[in-house]
């Protein structure tokens, strides 16, 4: 049997605060498994010990108490770290770079060897939607596109597991669906993900299974239709269904021995709602456009 792409037992992490060492618990006895080829939420309010623990994951912070472990390996071994990408919340990159020179500048710190360098900096641009801006100066780039080409070189060494820090953080909409669909590639792979962040909303759709935590503490864990589900409760979408109507059909609910505990207006989500209608107004001007091309 192989190992979990991350294992987990008891991690505790203690920060001593002011002059007395008061000690501040960030992480607090949490065991988690994340498996092989899944995508993986880590979620929860700033503070939780989100971050903490990934920093942990990542052994740039030693845990006060418990043990982790990627594929099997200490986490704090640099062997256990060749097979892993890492995007953090807030990077920051040398702006006077171009795209692609910074990617090929952090391939070349990953080891990449010089026969395929180019082959990998060009396969991880194409695949994050960068070749058209690769050449620019990274300083002249969006929150959007600096996301992408850091999502480049954490993927540019070809890592197994890749562990995202609020990888949509200030991302519009358009922007957080691009990436959404990036993590969806890397799983397509063999790729296992690892995210945190603090916008439910944004990757409810995306994670197979979620971990919340809450003041450092494993408050659920487990498939996201799983924790999200009302297993005891069914939904009845109806349409032109008469006054008449609505009355018989709560009446059959009752002689069945139901309780009709709501009636809501079916609804997207406001992000479903933007996307949709942006996408629905791209279409119409790329469809205008090329009438009046074909019109020429």
């Amino acid at each position: 049997m192989s190992p979990s792409a991350i294992s987990i037992k008891g991690l505790t992490k203690d920060f001593s605060v002011g002059m007395r060492g008061v000690k501040l618990r960030a992480v607090d006895d949490l065991d988690l498994e994340v498996g092989d080829n899944e995508i993986f939420g880590l979620l929860g309010p700033n503070g939780c010990g989100k971050s903490t623990t990934i920093k942990v994951i990542l052994g740039l912070l030693d845990a006060s108490a418990g043990e982790c472990k990627i594929y099997g390996k200490p986490s704090h071994a640099v062997a256990a770290r060749h097979s892993v990408g890492f995007l953090p919340e807030a990077p920051y990159f040398y702006r006077y770079l171009s795209g692609r020179e910074l990617v090929r500048f952090y391939a070349r710190i990953c080891g990449v060897s010089r026969a395929r360098i180019a082959a990998q900096v060009d396969e991880v641009i194409e695949l994050v939607g960068m070749t058209e801006a690769a050449y620019r100066r990274v300083g002249t780039y969006s929150k959007g596109m600096l996301q992408r080409i850091g999502l480049a070189q954490a993927l540019v060494h070809d890592p197994q597991l890749v562990i995202l820090d609020e990888p949509t953080a200030g991302v519009d909409p358009l922007g957080s669906a691009a990436i959404a669909e990036i993590i969806r590639e890397l799983k397509r792979r063999g790729k296992t993900v690892l995210l945190s962040s603090h916008l439910l909303a944004q990757i409810e759709g995306l994670c197979d299974r979620v971990a919340i935590l809450h003041r450092g503490k494993l408050v659920r864990e487990g498939r996201v239709d799983d924790l999200v589900q009302e297993k005891d409760a069914q939904s009845l979408v109806v349409q032109g269904l008469s006054a008449t109507g609505r009355v018989a059909v709560e009446q059959a609910i009752i002689e069945q021995g139901g309780t009709l505990c709501r009636v809501e207006q079916p609804r997207l989500s406001l992000d479903s709602l933007f996307l949709q209608e942006v996408e629905r107004r791209e279409t119409a001007r790329s469809t205008s456009t090329e009438s009046k091309g074909g019109a020429q």
